[in-house]
Protein backbone atom coordinates (compact mmCIF):
# COMPACT_ATOMS: atom_id res chain seq x y z
CA UNK A 1 0.00 0.00 0.00
CA UNK A 2 1.36 3.37 -0.95
CA UNK A 3 0.21 6.55 0.66
CA UNK A 4 1.26 8.92 -2.12
CA UNK A 5 1.04 8.39 -5.83
CA UNK A 6 3.81 9.44 -8.20
CA UNK A 7 1.97 12.75 -8.58
CA UNK A 8 2.39 13.62 -4.90
CA UNK A 9 5.89 12.19 -4.65
CA UNK A 10 7.24 13.90 -7.78
CA UNK A 11 5.48 17.15 -6.91
CA UNK A 12 7.03 17.20 -3.46
CA UNK A 13 10.49 16.45 -4.87
CA UNK A 14 10.11 19.28 -7.40
CA UNK A 15 9.03 21.70 -4.66
CA UNK A 16 11.99 20.65 -2.53
CA UNK A 17 14.34 21.31 -5.47
CA UNK A 18 12.80 24.76 -5.96
CA UNK A 19 13.11 25.49 -2.24
CA UNK A 20 16.87 24.89 -2.44
CA UNK A 21 17.12 27.67 -5.04
CA UNK A 22 14.81 30.14 -3.31
CA UNK A 23 17.66 32.26 -1.93
CA UNK A 24 19.06 32.89 -5.42
CA UNK A 25 15.80 34.61 -6.44
CA UNK A 26 16.17 33.26 -9.99
CA UNK A 27 13.76 30.99 -11.86
CA UNK A 28 14.87 27.42 -12.52
CA UNK A 29 14.34 25.95 -15.96
CA UNK A 30 11.96 23.01 -16.05
CA UNK A 31 14.58 20.81 -17.72
CA UNK A 32 16.96 21.49 -14.82
CA UNK A 33 14.33 20.65 -12.21
CA UNK A 34 13.45 17.48 -14.10
CA UNK A 35 17.10 16.42 -14.33
CA UNK A 36 17.91 17.14 -10.68
CA UNK A 37 14.74 15.49 -9.39
CA UNK A 38 14.75 12.61 -11.90
CA UNK A 39 11.22 13.40 -13.07
CA UNK A 40 10.00 13.09 -16.68
CA UNK A 41 9.82 16.65 -18.01
CA UNK A 42 6.33 16.32 -19.54
CA UNK A 43 4.94 14.99 -16.27
CA UNK A 44 6.70 17.73 -14.31
CA UNK A 45 5.07 20.38 -16.50
CA UNK A 46 1.65 19.01 -15.57
CA UNK A 47 2.51 19.01 -11.85
CA UNK A 48 3.93 22.53 -11.93
CA UNK A 49 0.79 23.78 -13.68
CA UNK A 50 -1.31 22.43 -10.80
CA UNK A 51 1.05 23.92 -8.23
CA UNK A 52 1.02 27.24 -10.08
CA UNK A 53 -2.78 27.29 -10.21
CA UNK A 54 -2.84 26.70 -6.44
CA UNK A 55 -0.34 29.50 -5.82
CA UNK A 56 2.72 27.52 -4.71
CA UNK A 57 4.94 28.42 -7.67
CA UNK A 58 5.14 31.14 -10.25
CA UNK A 59 6.50 30.96 -13.75
CA UNK A 60 8.68 33.48 -15.50
CA UNK A 61 8.64 33.60 -19.30
CA UNK A 62 11.57 34.19 -21.57
CA UNK A 63 15.10 33.00 -22.19
CA UNK A 64 15.99 33.35 -18.52
CA UNK A 65 12.62 32.13 -17.33
CA UNK A 66 11.50 29.08 -15.45
CA UNK A 67 9.77 28.30 -12.19
CA UNK A 68 10.29 29.52 -8.65
CA UNK A 69 8.45 29.33 -5.36
CA UNK A 70 5.83 32.01 -4.94
CA UNK A 71 6.80 32.57 -1.28
CA UNK A 72 9.49 31.64 1.22
CA UNK A 73 9.82 27.87 1.86
CA UNK A 74 8.89 28.43 5.51
CA UNK A 75 5.42 29.52 4.33
CA UNK A 76 4.70 26.40 2.27
CA UNK A 77 3.46 23.33 4.10
CA UNK A 78 4.12 19.85 2.77
CA UNK A 79 0.57 18.86 3.68
CA UNK A 80 -0.80 21.66 1.49
CA UNK A 81 1.36 20.57 -1.46
CA UNK A 82 0.13 16.99 -1.11
CA UNK A 83 -3.49 18.11 -0.83
CA UNK A 84 -3.04 20.24 -3.95
CA UNK A 85 -1.75 17.30 -5.96
CA UNK A 86 -3.48 14.32 -4.36
CA UNK A 87 -6.55 15.69 -2.65
CA UNK A 88 -6.94 14.84 1.03
CA UNK A 89 -4.69 12.13 2.42
CA UNK A 90 -6.90 9.25 3.45
CA UNK A 91 -6.13 6.12 5.40
CA UNK A 92 -9.09 4.35 3.87
CA UNK A 93 -11.92 5.15 1.48
CA UNK A 94 -14.17 2.48 2.94
CA UNK A 95 -16.42 2.74 5.98
CA UNK A 96 -16.21 -0.38 8.09
CA UNK A 97 -19.46 0.08 9.95
CA UNK A 98 -17.50 -0.74 13.10
CA UNK A 99 -17.38 2.26 15.46
CA UNK A 100 -14.15 1.08 17.10
CA UNK A 101 -12.31 0.89 13.79
CA UNK A 102 -13.86 4.14 12.57
CA UNK A 103 -12.55 5.87 15.70
CA UNK A 104 -9.12 4.28 15.12
CA UNK A 105 -9.03 5.44 11.49
CA UNK A 106 -10.09 8.93 12.51
CA UNK A 107 -7.24 9.17 15.03
CA UNK A 108 -4.76 7.69 12.55
CA UNK A 109 -5.86 10.26 9.95
CA UNK A 110 -5.13 13.13 12.35
CA UNK A 111 -1.71 11.69 13.23
CA UNK A 112 -0.87 11.25 9.56
CA UNK A 113 -1.77 14.85 8.78
CA UNK A 114 0.36 15.98 11.71
CA UNK A 115 3.38 14.12 10.25
CA UNK A 116 3.01 16.02 6.97
CA UNK A 117 2.33 19.34 8.72
CA UNK A 118 5.85 20.67 8.17
CA UNK A 119 7.19 23.31 5.82
CA UNK A 120 9.59 23.00 2.92
CA UNK A 121 12.08 24.90 5.05
CA UNK A 122 11.96 22.05 7.61
CA UNK A 123 13.64 19.78 5.06
CA UNK A 124 16.88 21.52 6.03
CA UNK A 125 16.78 19.41 9.20
CA UNK A 126 16.61 16.25 7.12
CA UNK A 127 19.43 17.54 4.92
CA UNK A 128 21.57 17.97 8.04
CA UNK A 129 20.77 14.41 9.12
CA UNK A 130 21.82 13.11 5.70
CA UNK A 131 25.01 15.16 5.83
CA UNK A 132 25.81 13.81 9.28
CA UNK A 133 25.47 10.23 8.03
CA UNK A 134 27.91 10.66 5.18
CA UNK A 135 31.46 9.69 6.09
CA UNK A 136 34.37 10.07 3.76
CA UNK A 137 37.30 7.71 4.09
CA UNK A 138 40.53 7.71 2.19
Amino acid sequence: MTLLSSKGTYGLVAMYELSKDYEFNKPVKIKDIAARANIPQNYLEQLLNILKKDGFVKSIRGAYGGYMLSTHPSNIKVLDIIKSLEGNIKITETCTGNPVLEFFYEEAQKKLEKIFDITLDDFKLYQQKVSNQIFYTI
